[in-house]
């Protein structure tokens, strides 16, 4: 194979210059060329033709979101974006996501950023961006779902009205995604009714705060309320609950209800919150009742856990590499045995759906 060529997309003259040297230090990376702002990064873009760019997300003149906007209709092109761990860095940051980034670093915000942590993550992360098919970033119409007579979606001050007696629902819906994950799960959840049977714990492979900024806009978008999970939080029917950044997170049962449980323990492969923890404890408590989905991402992390949602007879699901932006994740559950079905991505809020209502006995 040959080098991979990066263009870098930065307006700090010193962050041009730690990226660059970062990447001619890397066996396998040649830096075509740096761009100060979004205007110049579309011109060398169309020019250098690169297989990976890493874009910043604040920037004069053009901004990151709007040149990774432009790029995707000119010439898609992997791109990992360079974010600040702020709010706002974070908010831009899911919106690039949206937009067809496949992937984010968070550096340390300040007049000179810190990357000497993050050097072996941008690299990772920019070779695995350089193997996407772009097409795969582009979602595909989803079959219309039907869940008996009931609406898709309610008015956002009804939304949040559930029952006491919705809350510890007898079924679980347990999702795990790494990179490629915000826009899968934004195709899942939004096709999802309100509803839904079961709650939704979710873990996404992300930095602390940006965790609460995909929660936030895929509640937006969803007709079930999505949050990010806190200590304690009673598992309700209709409502995703994502783990924070930085937290493992797990379930148990307190009397009659299943509560979350979030913990600082040691990262699991490199990841806090990790997804094999998280699906090992649903398997525990609800065993055949469980269904557990392995969605697009780097590494194995959520193939033991499915391992055990499968010995306890719960439903396993995989995304086909069809859709995936990366296979790893799922690859390594399929490789492993224990997955029920294999679909790709716009056909699997249709088959949690399926597997929901064959449970539930109609509603």
């Amino acid at each position: 194979m040959g080098m991979i060529k990066v263009l870098i997309v930065d307006d700090s003259a010193f962050m041009r210059k730690v990226l660059s040297d970062l990447f001619v230090a890397a066996p396998d990376f040649v830096v075509v060329d740096v761009a100060r702002n979004g205007n110049e990064a579309i011109e060398k873009v169309q020019k250098l033709q690169p297989d990976v760019i890493t874009m910043d997300v604040e920037m004069p003149i053009m901004n990151g979101i709007q040149a990774l906007e432009a790029i995707m209709k000119i010439r898609p092109t992997p791109v990992v974006m360079i974010s600040s761990l702020t709010r706002t860095g974070a908010e831009a940051t899911i919106q690039a996501l949206e937009a067809g980034a496949v992937d984010f670093v968070a550096k340390t915000a300040g007049p000179i950023s810190k990357i000497d942590n993050i050097i072996d993550e941008i690299l990772e992360k920019c070779r695995e961006a350089s193997k996407v098919d772009m097409k795969r970033l582009v979602m595909k119409p989803s079959p219309e779902i039907q869940w008996g007579n009931l609406p898709t979606k309610k008015p956002s001050s009804e939304r949040y009205s559930l029952s006491p007696s919705q809350s510890a629902g007898e079924r679980i819906v347990a999702i795990g995604t790494s990179t490629g994950g915000p826009r899968a799960l934004q195709e899942i959840l939004t096709q999802l009714p309100t509803e839904l049977p079961s709650g939704v714990v979710i873990v996404q492979h992300m930095p602390p705060g940006f965790t609460k900024s995909l929660a936030e806009r895929l509640n937006t978008l969803s007709a079930l309320k999505v949050k990010e999970a806190e200590h304690d939080d009673v598992i309700q029917n209709g409502v995703a609950y994502i783990a924070p950044g930085d937290y493992h997170m797990v379930l148990a049962r307190e009397g009659s209800r299943t509560v979350i449980k979030l913990n600082q323990e040691l990262p699991i492969g490199g990841h806090r919150p990790s997804v094999d923890p998280m699906l090992e404890s649903v398997a525990k408590i609800y065993a055949e009742n469980a269904i557990g989905v392995i969605l697009t991402g780097m590494g194995h992390d959520g193939s033991k856990g499915l391992k055990t949602i499968k010995e306890r007879r719960g439903t396993t699901i995989a995304e086909d590499a069809s859709t995936t932006v990366v296979f790893g994740m799922p690859k390594s559950a399929i490789e492993l045995g224990v997955v029920d079905k294999i679909l790709p991505l716009h056909n699997i809020a249709a088959e949690i759906t399926r597997q929901l209502q064959s449970r539930h006995g109609g509603v």
